[in-house]
């Protein structure tokens, strides 16, 4: 072959080279776009207003409530979600810290009781009190906490606990529902009234009673009342 046939195939075959490079090469089609999510799509679906409202508790203890005056509060016992009842153990001289469903009963009895008298700050003299002629009741408590396997821890205690009632039939016509809302209880180390009240009026949380059996009886008590 010659020189110039020679140059010629080789010139051929860059060529074809060449038209392999810049050839288009078969692709898969593109997936169409996903319309964008809107901001409602994204957000948990909203609370109706009007669909039933769970009102028990998980952590709630069947039992009873007694006030110094015999009112009985029958129902569900609860504390706020993840508290515990807060006594000091005089014997082991360090703080207790006690889930209620380990409870079987708290006893309250008062340790000591008087009327205190009512002063005010004299005008433009904060140094000088006047005594207005009044008195009002105060109060110092100590409770018992007795588990449920028999132990009892005795100190000074404050917490609130929540009673939520029962209804004693689901047919019944024209339930209130604000019957089920808890009823708030504090339990005090030391409590007063307002001025011109007795000791009488000045109320407490007097007796606890958890279980089934507790309930059962809490409403034989309650049932004396009506």
């Amino acid at each position: 072959m010659s020189w110039s046939a020679r140059s010629a195939a080789v010139g051929i075959g860059i060529a074809v080279w060449l038209a392999s490079c810049v050839a288009p090469t078969a692709t898969k089609p593109r997936a169409a776009p996903k319309p964008p999510t809107s901001a409602a799509e994204e957000e948990p679906p909203a609370l109706n207003p009007f669909g039933p409202v769970k009102h028990e508790r998980e952590d709630a203890v069947p039992g009873y409530l007694e006030m110094s005056d015999g009112k009985v509060y029958c129902g569900n016992l609860y504390m706020t979600r993840d508290k515990r009842l807060k006594l000091w153990d005089a014997q082991l001289e360090r703080q207790r810290e006690i889930p209620l469903r380990v409870v079987k009963q708290i006893d309250c009895k008062v340790q000591k009781e008087w009327m205190e008298k009512e002063w005010r700050f004299k005008e433009l003299a904060l140094d000088q009190k006047l005594y207005t002629g009044r008195t009002y009741p105060s109060r110092e408590y100590a409770h018992t906490v007795t588990l449920q396997d028999g132990r009892k821890i005795a100190g000074p205690l404050a917490e609130i606990i929540y009673v939520q009632p029962f209804f004693e039939s689901s047919d019944t016509p024209n339930r209130d529902p604000s019957r089920l809302e808890p009823q708030r209880f504090m339990l005090h180390k030391r409590d007063k009234g307002d001025a011109g009240t007795d000791l009488k009026s000045l109320r407490y949380v007097k007796l606890v009673k958890l279980g089934p059996d507790a309930l059962e009886e809490g409403k034989r008590k309650a049932g004396k009342q009506k």
